[in-house]
């Protein structure tokens, strides 16, 4: 990511924090412009080039109420709702068809023996992701500000496997997402290490419109086990594939945002920065 890109993604992170703790108080253009060092226009036009709306929109979006909201009008069958009824648009998670193919056990157990895995960093809205594929799809996408600590996250998992730092056809398919150049989308394929159940949770993450939220017991029911909200909680917590596979999509039952491995402010800013895009193709 460029430098100045750096800057405006550390002032519009900045303005979004200041937002997600005062947002009772709902505070004005004026007020948050002045906690990032911008005049009141330069805020507004650098916070919705970002964002895709006006700051005071994304206030709506990211706040806990917003997610209660979209709680209150789903309560009765939530995911399943969202499974059947989707978002209209190119901005339609649904046009994208992702096909997980799970890591043989001899994979599991020799740490990524005989595998190749091409890897490279990408800028994103959100910050630098690092991307890594095999021959198969996509093995690993996380959010790297230190890109040589996560380089070193990424080969602790598969101590055995091959590295190159090349960017192939599957990492560019994958990173289409982040710039909804839909049109460019071909399928994507997903080559992740996890158990059986975690890739059933994984698969179920992306079954969650973009725009929409589910609880982990909405997940845990469509899984057909209603007492596993613990269980898939750990198991999306270990989603290895940022964004992609959209474990940001998940909150408490209580409309709280809660964690999330790549930060809670950030998994606030990519939910609101989701909601403002969905309103902005239906529109």
């Amino acid at each position: 990511m460029k430098e100045q890109e750096k800057i405006d993604y550390q002032r519009i992170a900045e303005a979004i924090q200041y937002i997600q703790t005062n947002f009772m108080f709902q505070p004005g253009l004026e007020e948050v412009a002045d906690k990032v060092n911008l005049s009141p226009f330069h805020f507004q036009r650098l916070f919705t080039q970002w964002a895709g709306t006006s700051p005071k929109k994304f206030l709506q979006y990211i706040s806990v109420e917003h997610a209660k909201k979209l709680l209150k009008e789903n309560q009765a069958s939530l995911f399943e709702t969202a499974l059947e009824t989707g978002l209209s648009g190119t901005g339609r998670l649904h046009d994208l068809f992702v096909n997980i193919e799970g890591m043989t056990p001899g994979e599991y157990k020799n740490g990524g023996e005989n595998l190749n895995i091409n890897f490279s960093f990408a800028e994103t809205p959100f910050g630098n992701v690092l991307v890594a594929s095999t021959a198969k799809g996509i093995c690993h996408i996380a959010f790297a500000e230190d890109e040589t600590g996560s380089l070193q996250i990424l080969r602790a998992k598969f101590p055995n496997a091959v590295y190159k730092q090349v960017l192939d056809i599957i990492q560019q398919n994958a990173l289409f997402i982040f710039s909804h150049d839909w049109s460019k989308l071909h399928q994507i394929k997903l080559h992740l290490k996890g158990t059986d159940f975690q890739l059933k949770v994984w698969e179920a993450l992306l079954k969650i419109p973009m725009g929409r939220l589910a609880t982990y017991g909405d997940i845990s029911r469509h899984l057909q086990n209603p007492g596993a909200s613990r269980a898939v909680g750990s198991a999306i917590g270990a989603n290895p594939v940022a964004f992609l596979i959209p474990c940001h999509r998940v909150i408490q039952s209580t409309g709280i945002v809660g964690g999330y491995h790549w930060g809670s402010l950030r998994k606030t800013a990519i939910i609101g920065w989701e909601a403002a895009h969905m309103e902005s193709s239906v529109s």
